[in-house]
């Protein structure tokens, strides 16, 4: 065998977890403040959209419809392109769709968000496959929900930076800026690199690949409670990033008091999706999804007399509500890759990711609908209170059946 032979023959180093971490990471901030973008200066950019406040539940309502259809052939694309390139299509779909905002224009602004569910939709199989594969089992929980901390965080981003940017440059310039990190981020990933792509790629049959994938979901009893958990615990998260801002200023708090509430909402989420991914590793993901879906039930039952609660209490319960729904996704994700082959995990998490973004996708428009019904924020959040509830039992279950 010649030098040259054994050469080859070596294999290429793989990444660190920590450099995984760190690009999966950073990309998943960006795709939340892209995403979560409007929401958190909404009462400034509707006048200009010619468009009330509360309209903000359909745009994110249509950034997940699209959602729902990217996730369902994100296994396809990874296998045929490979995680790293994936990513890189979010990312330019990020720019793009900022850009695109910053029209003005209703019809535009829906394109836009069509373009933003694409990559976010794309973007968690492929980081999932990229950190499935450097992450022991017994460690996934926490690492993947370190990574899905970048939402909280993003939504800090949106609820913080956003509008003081908007104040100082004009609301345009701002989604212009917020745009340049995501562009830099592919190149970014150009020069990092990561698994490659296959030498063979697959063929791009989406609809039989979306089959295969949702038969990997669906046959798999922990999967399927998996992705119900998706569906409901993602409908209420959404609402809650989506109307929070809206909420405390229809209750008469300032845009400026209500974004610092917002932004401790997702600082809080942050710091949950962290500790509730180290709690999975220890007792089990089942239990601390249990535990999330009761105590949110609980926070949004006491969100119907917001009025008559103390401040420092209404801050603490929509804390304490962000803390929990803000900090399933790591968990759901890493229990999915406990579930399947290795080689399976980006295509079953993007199979039962559909679910998630169907949640998002009927959540905020569904909250939308209830307040033009009812007039009032906290008492939409009690009549879908026992959607949390139903999460805690379907969780229970799935724990006791081991």
């Amino acid at each position: 065998m010649t030098q040259s032979a054994n050469f080859k023959a070596v294999p290429d180093p793989a990444p660190s977890i920590a450099s995984a971490l760190a690009t999966t990471s950073t990309i998943q901030v960006l795709s939340t403040v892209t995403a979560l973008a409007l929401t958190g200066i909404a009462p400034l950019v509707a006048p200009d959209f010619g468009l009330a406040s509360h309209y903000v539940g359909y745009q994110i309502s249509v950034i997940y419809a699209a959602g729902t259809f990217a996730s369902a052939v994100a296994g396809t694309l990874i296998q045929h392109r490979g995680p790293v390139q994936v990513e890189q299509l979010a990312l330019a779909c990020f720019g793009v769709a900022l850009l695109l905002l910053t029209s003005a224009s209703p019809g535009v602004a829906v394109l836009a968000s069509m373009v933003i569910g694409i990559g976010y939709g794309v973007q968690n199989p492929a980081s999932a496959q990229i950190l499935g594969a450097v992450t022991p089992p017994h460690r996934r929980s926490l690492i993947f929900s370190i990574k899905q901390a970048g939402v909280p965080v993003g939504g800090v981003l949106a609820s913080l930076l956003l509008p003081a940017m908007a104040a100082s440059l004009g609301w345009k310039v701002a989604l212009a800026v917020m745009a340049v990190p995501c562009f830099a981020m592919i190149g970014v990933l150009a020069l990092k690199g990561g698994p490659p792509r296959p030498e063979r790629p697959a063929s791009v049959a989406l609809w039989p690949n979306f089959r295969y994938e949702q038969r990997l979901v669906w046959r798999s009893a922990p999967l399927r409670a998996l992705a119900l958990l998706g569906f409901l615990y993602s409908s209420l998260q959404l609402s809650l990033s989506a109307f929070a801002v809206i909420m405390l200023v229809d209750h008469g708090w300032s845009l400026v008091q209500a974004g610092l509430v917002a932004g401790a909402i997702q600082a809080c989420g942050a710091l949950g999706r962290v500790s509730w991914g180290g709690l999975g590793d220890r007792f089990g993901g089942f239990q601390v999804l249990a535990l999330i879906g009761a105590v949110s039930m609980g926070c949004m039952i006491a969100l119907w007399q917001l009025d008559a609660l103390p401040v420092f209490v209404q801050v603490a319960v929509l804390c304490l509500f962000g803390f929990c729904m803000s900090g399933w996704n790591g968990v759901v994700m890493a229990e999915c890759t406990h579930h399947c082959a290795p080689e399976d995990a980006g295509r079953v998490i993007g199979g039962a990711l559909v679910y998630t973004f169907i949640g998002v996708m009927i959540g905020p428009a569904a909250m939308a609908t209830i307040y033009m019904a009812c007039g009032d924020y906290g008492t939409s959040f009690l009549l879908v209170s026992w959607v949390a509830g139903l999460g805690a039992v379907i969780a229970a279950r799935a724990a006791l059946r081991g």
